[in-house]
C-alpha cells in the first residue's frame, strides 16, 4: 500500500482572487482542504515543491501528510487547475481521509515475471489496453499499483479484471462487465503462418469440391 508522503504547506488566511494572485506572486500555489465534515481549511504550496511532486507522476493518486499550524491532516488530492498555455499550477483541491470511508482513485497497473510469460517468449507481444484502473478504495490504505504476474498466459490470452487479485477491500468501479486490461498478442509472423494454412485449407476445400 502506498505511504502518505509529506507536504509543506502554510496557512492562507484570506480567500478571492486578489489573495490567490498575490500568493502566485510569491512563488506559492494556493489550495484547500476539505471534507470529513470538517470546515475547509484554505493553505498554500510551494511551487517548486508542487512541481516536483507532479514530475513524479501519480500526484492524484497518492496520500499525502498535511502540517498546518501544527496539525497534521492526511489528504488526498482530488483537483488540480494547470495554466491554459503554460501547464503552471494554480489551484490545487485536497480532501481529508476519514478513516473508514472510501475513495475513488486511478491506480497504475504494473506487469512482472515478463521472462517467465510463454507467450512472450513465443514471440508475443504484450498489449496493454488499461494503463489504469479506476478503483474504490479504502481512503486510508490507497494501493500504489496493480500487479500482475504474467507468468501463467499464453499467446491470444486475455488479462481480464476477474484474473486479477485485487488488495483487501479494493474493487473496480466498472461492475457490469469482465473488462480486459490486456492481451498477448499473437507475432506477426505467427499471424502470417496461421493465414497462409487458412488459405491452403480453403484452396484445397475448393478443389474437393
Amino acid at each position: 500500500m502506498a505511504q502518505a508522503l509529506t507536504l509543506n504547506v502554510l496557512p492562507r488566511d484570506k480567500a478571492g482572487k486578489g489573495s490567490a494572485r498575490a500568493a502566485r506572486r510569491d512563488g506559492l500555489v494556493p489550495a484547500v482542504i476539505y471534507g470529513a465534515k470538517k470546515p475547509p481549511v484554505m493553505v498554500t504550496i510551494k511551487l517548486n515543491e508542487l512541481i516536483a511532486l507532479l514530475n513524479r507522476g501519480g500526484f492524484l493518486s497518492h496520500q499525502y501528510e498535511l502540517s498546518v499550524d501544527g496539525k497534521k491532516e492526511r489528504v488526498l488530492p482530488r483537483d488540480i487547475q494547470l495554466h491554459p498555455v503554460t501547464d503552471t499550477p494554480l489551484h490545487v483541491d485536497f480532501l481529508r481521509l476519514a478513516k473508514g470511508s472510501k475513495v475513488t482513485v486511478e491506480v497504475p497497473v504494473h506487469f512482472f515475471n515478463e521472462e517467465k510469460c510463454a507467450g512472450l517468449k513465443r514471440g508475443g507481444v504484450l498489449n496493454i489496453v488499461r494503463h489504469e484502473v479506476e478503483l474504490n478504495v479504502p481512503a486510508t490504505d490507497i494501493p500504489e499499483s496493480i500487479d500482475i504476474d504474467l507468468a501463467s498466459f499464453d499467446v491470444g490470452d486475455s488479462i481480464k479484471i476477474s484474473t486479477v487479485s485485487l488488495p483487501e477491500g479494493c474493487e473496480p468501479t466498472i461492475t457490469d462487465r469482465d473488462f480486459t486490461i490486456a492481451t498477448i498478442a499473437a507475432p506477426s509472423s505467427m499471424r502470417s503462418e496461421e493465414s497462409e494454412e487458412s488459405e491452403e485449407a480453403e484452396t484445397e476445400e475448393s478443389s474437393e469440391d
